[in-house]
């Protein structure tokens, strides 16, 4: 249980590393004459990831969850790569990556890196990681919920996103081919 607490305190750390550089990055966009949208859904979003992490350390600890080694590396195996996927987006998106939806006016779409292939793909790590975290060590009940609230989110989120990209101008469009968002 002691290296999954590790695990669960490292990815603590890695999402406020994800807020101060999200934070960088918003007085970059703003400074360029950047637009936020979707505030309403943010402090949901925050609160489902800080739950989920909270969820990681309580299940376990209350119901007394053992860890299955077929089930707990296979799912740590999906969850590093969630990881290398999410860190493979804020590479390839630069300043334009952040939590939260933030467009800068007359900038192209970002069509390198995952965004090649995807059109969100930070949302696939976030959904594979969501689910995959918790069952590192059994927390079903957890990996369920989270993934349950989080489609309901990231409906709302994704939505968000192609309405703010359509304003700032960037896609006239539903796109007919994968394409990059500024940062999901």
């Amino acid at each position: 249980m002691t290296l999954y607490l590790l695990l669960i305190g490292l990815v603590a750390i890695e999402r406020l590393a994800e807020l101060i550089t999200a934070r960088r990055h918003r007085a970059w966009t703003l400074a360029q004459g950047g637009r936020e949208y979707g505030r309403g859904h943010y402090p949901a979003m925050v609160f489902l990831h800080t739950v989920l992490l909270v969820g990681c350390v309580v299940e376990p600890l209350a119901a007394h969850r053992p860890f299955l080694p077929a089930l707990g590396w296979s799912a740590l195996a999906l969850t590093v790569a969630a990881q290398a996927l999410r860190w493979w987006c804020i590479a390839s998106l630069g300043t334009r990556w952040n939590t939260r939806v933030l467009i800068v006016p007359g900038l192209p779409l970002v069509e390198t890196g995952p965004y090649r292939l995807l059109r969100h793909p930070n949302y696939v790590a976030v959904v594979v990681e969501g689910f995959a975290l918790p069952l590192v060590h059994t927390a079903w009940l957890t990996a369920l919920g989270f993934t349950v609230l989080n489609l309901v989110l990231l409906r709302v989120r994704i939505g968000c996103e192609e309405s703010a990209l359509t304003d700032g101008g960037r896609l006239r469009a539903p796109a007919s081919r994968p394409s990059a968002g500024s940062r999901s």
